[in-house]
């Protein structure tokens, strides 16, 4: 293609039933980037509460990608990825609200740093109060121990929101709620992982990224609200099982059966004594808080699973 036609970016949105976050987020897009060329794709997981339609009457310039069912996040990523033209492909979940300059910020980090093959900025909450907006990958250590003291003890080593930082710093991945990715690193390492259906697909990319000697970076300047959660909240139980599958398999690739297996095993281990001491506190306040109930409900559906050997079938890709 010739380069004068190449936008600068290509924003990729997936969206499953979230109408009223997704128009949002599209919004603050358009409310907020300026200078730049681009190309929005908009690809649409099965929803039926008229996200579609909405989009078409709304932004008819944008390109929607309609599928008949929930493909998962990475499928539906990269359905658009293979579409995209951009120099840079700009990953927004619909639960995210663009601040003024920050995509901006983004694009020079990205234009003066060309050894950074993925980064994301600061993820913030509504009142301004930061989130965890980067991690470490995951490990036997972080799972067998709690990750705020580990943040706590060994701020080097992992850090986290507790520190002001001033400058962009590497970091092992980037949260994916919104992360700018270099196209020429993206033909280099390839798309995202498909046998992740939701959860840690940027988890792995980030770790393929650096495996290719590219760097992952959080720019901290570049502020973005997101309302975590909101995706995964419309079916609690089955984003938990969808989430520690997609832990499991990223073990598997990267760490090994062995390891996938031990932490299978101290993981339903956990979840047994969380069931029975859960099970205790609703005894003690006879069934009348719901936050409890909950959390019972979904430790027992979490034992459940792992007693069938985890089959896919129980999480978000059901049905």
């Amino acid at each position: 293609m010739n380069a004068e036609l190449r936008p600068d970016l290509s924003v990729i949105i997936v969206n499953w039933n979230t109408k009223e976050l997704l128009l949002n987020c599209l919004e603050s897009f358009y409310r907020t980037v300026k200078g730049f060329t681009f190309e929005i794709f908009v690809v649409d997981n099965g929803s039926n509460d008229g996200s579609p339609d909405s989009v078409r009457r709304k932004f008819p310039e944008i390109e929607l990608i309609q599928n008949q069912r929930n493909l998962g996040f990475a499928r539906a990523n990269n359905e658009a990825l293979r579409r995209s033209k951009g120099r840079y492909a700009l990953l927004l979940n619909t639960d995210v609200i663009l601040t003024d300059g920050a995509v901006e910020k983004l694009v020079e980090f990205m234009d003066h740093n060309p050894t950074v093959g993925v980064a994301g900025g600061q993820l913030i909450n509504v009142d301004g109060s930061k989130q965890n907006s980067f991690d470490n990958f995951p490990s036997l250590t972080a799972e067998a121990l709690n990750k705020s003291l580990l943040r706590m003890l060994f701020p080097q080593r992992y850090p986290s929101k507790r520190v002001n930082y001033s400058i962009p710093i590497d970091v092992h991945s980037v949260i994916g709620a919104c992360m700018i990715v270099r196209s020429r690193s993206i033909q280099e390492v390839g798309l995202l992982d498909e046998d992740y259906f939701f959860f840690l697909e940027e988890t792995d990319w980030c770790y393929r990224m650096r495996r290719r000697r590219w760097r992952v970076c959080h720019v901290p300047q570049a502020e973005i609200i997101h309302l975590q959660g909101r995706t995964a909240n419309l079916v609690r139980d089955k984003a938990k099982i969808e989430y520690y599958r997609s832990l499991y398999l990223f073990f598997k690739k990267h760490k090994g059966v062995v390891r996938s297996l031990m932490l299978r095993g101290f993981l339903f281990t956990r979840f047994c004594v969380d069931f029975l001491l859960t099970f205790l506190s609703c005894l003690f306040t006879a069934f009348r808080r719901e936050r409890l109930k909950r959390k019972l409900g979904i430790y027992a559906r979490l034992i459940y699973w792992h007693m069938r050997l985890c089959p896919e079938g129980m999480g978000l890709g059901e049905g």
